[in-house]
């Protein structure tokens, strides 16, 4: 339980002489999340941002334009694939934003494990609103609050080097929340207890996750692998309503996106610039059913 937080002033830009508290990490498995993140350079996640000054740290949906491939000039294949992913990236977290309900720029919404901060800025362009975004990586924070310095809409959007699980923001004060892929990194109750304390009553909590299908049995080969492969611990899909259930979020709509997400991946396969060895792994899953892309949007009551 987090109340000893309830009373905290709300964060709308640390103060600057404040120096920055050590990593916000409850347990090694976190110190050891941050220490990746704080490393993370991958192509795939800087090329594609760099395209827009989008940076987003997730994947992508829908029909992908496979005529990329054919383009002859190496280079510029590659930059056209590069574009074309960052594209079904971009229609993914579109699509998160526009479950977030019916936002007014007085809205503040909260982007959990915001990665370098993609999410809040698209949130902020929708609707106006406030964001407060918050990782457990400092480089990340720092990254991403250039981007809004950059933009010029620093007064609207903020990144914190903070722990999820415990933001220390005020209570009830967002009128929507998600995470767009981070849910794999923190025990579901602990998260879900934290959003619906941020949360207003009637307030949006959105996620897109990749999760294991009960329906499988247990989790497959290929879900090992990608919890290997990103330290992370991917949950079965039942217990996602289960914990909503005990922390008060009713789900309000659930999307299969699996279907949607499996033509990212074939394309990204075909980028030999930007591949991470994953990609066969995340393809076979989603094809023998074990692994399942999902949006779930619920109500906090």
């Amino acid at each position: 339980m987090h109340h000893q937080h309830e009373e905290s002033p709300l964060t709308i830009t640390p103060d600057a002489s404040t120096p920055t508290a050590p990593v916000p990490t409850h347990s090694t498995y976190q110190t050891r999340v941050a220490d990746y993140w704080n490393t993370e350079e991958n192509p795939v996640n800087l090329e594609l941002g760099r395209i827009d000054d989008l940076y987003h740290h997730h994947y992508g949906i829908g029909a992908a334009d496979r005529s990329v491939l054919d383009e002859p000039d190496a280079g510029l294949r590659r930059e056209r694939i590069t574009t074309e992913l960052h594209r079904l990236e971009q229609d993914q977290a579109d699509l998160l934003a526009t479950h977030l309900g019916p936002l007014s720029p007085v809205d503040r919404v909260f982007d959990a494990g915001c990665g370098r901060g993609g999410g809040s800025v698209v949130a902020n362009l929708r609707y106006g609103c406030h964001a407060d975004g918050v990782t457990i990586s400092a480089k990340q924070a720092e990254f991403a609050n250039e981007q809004a310095r950059k933009r010029g809409i620093e007064d609207k959007v903020a990144y914190h080097h903070r722990n999820m699980l415990a933001t220390g923001f005020r209570t009830g004060a967002y009128a929507a929340s998600w995470n767009n892929e981070s849910t794999m990194y923190v025990e579901l109750d602990l998260l879900f207890a934290e959003h619906a304390r941020l949360l207003r009553r009637g307030g949006r909590y959105v996620t897109i996750t990749g999760c294991y299908n009960d329906a499988y049995g247990r989790a497959s080969r290929e879900v090992s692998l990608i919890n290997a492969h990103y330290i992370c611990d991917i949950h079965p899909r039942s217990e996602y309503f289960r914990a909503m259930a005990r922390n008060r979020l009713v789900p309000v709509h659930v999307e299969d996106l699996t279907a949607d997400a499996l033509p990212y991946w074939q394309l990204r396969k075909e980028a030999d610039h930007l591949v991470t060895g994953i990609e066969d792994t995340f393809m076979t899953a989603y094809e023998n059913g074990s692994f399942q892309y999902l949006l779930i949007a619920a109500d906090r009551v």
